[in-house]
């Protein structure tokens, strides 16, 4: 037991069956200095309120990336304390269901070492508060783990993904390679018709073997967890008013683990400064 509970059974013991402090800890061999103990700790008020507001727009968030949005507002804690207090104010995030894992072996994905050398592609559903079913276009950039596109529509064929993809490089360079998996959009003419007028590399992954696109599965998961699963869609409009926000919130605002708590902005920005000056 720790000692609060200690504390705690010995004033269950002096309230509800009128026994001397000095019997109870007695009856539970509890020392009487654990009891009499008088906490000097600051209670954290303020921190306490900055985590629990970030908690309250981060719901999906753990301790860590809660740790660097609360450091980024000025605060200077030590990641235990800080821990601590993430307990004691029960702000863990309920795990959902898990799922099933590939088994055997693993070899780890080869990163790219620029921006648009590699994109990865996928679709993610999702349905309407009146049961219709939507789909999400996402696209990624490997290197900063950017998400370049966010498309979301009843009905997203390979004539419309072409059209998605030359957007985006029209905004930026086109990509070395593009990963996708063998979905019948991706592997239609239109596609084909693309690749072959574009000189782009298309890669598909092994039938079943979601884990060779592993940057885009990470970001799928992190979509669903902290939007789609957060909100219920009205509208196929308030969808892509919803997605517009998060996707700049994740590029903007949201800290990536992977790229050492940067967003994906801060991290393109900073190799294209590390660039300029080597």
């Amino acid at each position: 037991m720790t000692p609060d509970a200690k504390r705690k059974a010995v004033a269950h013991l002096v309230e509800v069956h009128q026994v001397s402090q000095r019997r109870a800890c007695s009856a539970l061999d509890v020392d009487r200095s654990t009891v009499r103990y008088q906490s000097r700790r600051d209670d954290d008020t303020e921190l306490r309120d900055a985590m629990k507001a970030v908690a309250k727009d981060r719901r999906r968030f753990g301790y860590r990336r809660l740790h660097v949005m609360v450091e980024r507002q000025g605060w200077q804690v030590n990641h235990k304390k800080f821990r601590r207090i993430y307990r004691e104010e029960k702000l863990q995030v309920r795990r959902r269901g898990g799922r099933k894992r590939a088994l055997g072996t693993r070899r780890p994905m080869v990163v790219p070492d620029g921006p648009n050398q590699r994109w990865s592609l996928d679709f993610v559903s999702d349905a309407l508060t009146d049961g219709r079913r939507f789909r999400i276009l996402a696209v990624v950039d490997d290197y900063t783990r950017e998400n370049l596109a966010l498309v979301a529509d009843t009905s997203l064929s390979g004539l419309r993904v072409t059209r998605e993809l030359d957007r985006v490089i029209s905004e930026r360079e086109a990509p070395g390679t593009i990963v996708s998996d063998n979905g019948t959009e991706f592997t239609s003419m239109a596609i084909l018709r693309w690749v072959q007028d574009n000189g782009i590399d298309w890669h598909y992954i092994a039938p079943g073997k979601p884990t060779q696109n592993a940057f885009i599965e990470s970001f799928n998961g992190k979509l669903r967890d902290e939007c789609l699963n957060e909100t219920l869609f009205i509208s196929l409009a308030e969808a892509r008013e919803t997605l517009e926000a998060w996707q700049e919130d994740y590029n903007y605002q949201r800290p990536h683990s992977a790229l050492g708590n940067l967003t994906p902005m801060e991290f393109a920005e900073k190799m294209n400064m590390d660039k300029l000056a080597a």
